[in-house]
């Protein structure tokens, strides 16, 4: 599996305010998007989070998010490590993603720009 680049998730209490924040010290203006109830900005390497706190308590347990190439290709190696999918693979409106929680428990999103 190739890994191409990581992001990391921050939970925020005001998204208005933590995207100013991340904007500055990334340089980059951040897209935003709903995934669900919850608010999301990508700024950088960064996903900054805001929503209900029962939402927030499931997403913050997830690492970071790791850009892959094929999450067909993901889902085969980690199986081969012993990972658990835990959720996925999903289509979603830029790619497919999966949730895994590794041997050692760490759990990490993978995300690929294929369609279905």
């Amino acid at each position: 599996m190739d890994i191409l680049g990581t992001s990391l998730r921050v939970c925020v209490g005001d998204l208005d305010a933590a995207v100013g924040v991340y904007e500055r010290l990334t340089g980059t203006e951040a897209v935003r998007f709903q995934r669900g109830p919850v608010a999301v900005a990508a700024v950088g390497c960064f996903f900054l989070m805001s929503g209900p706190e029962a939402e927030l308590s499931v997403l913050s347990k997830v690492t970071a998010t790791l850009a892959v190439k094929d999450v067909d290709e993901a889902v085969a190696d980690l199986r081969a490590v012993g990972a658990e999918i835990i959720a996925g693979p999903l289509p979603t409106p830029i790619g497919r993603n999966l949730i895994a929680r590794h041997p050692d428990g760490s759990i990490f999103e993978y995300v690929d720009r294929q369609g279905d």
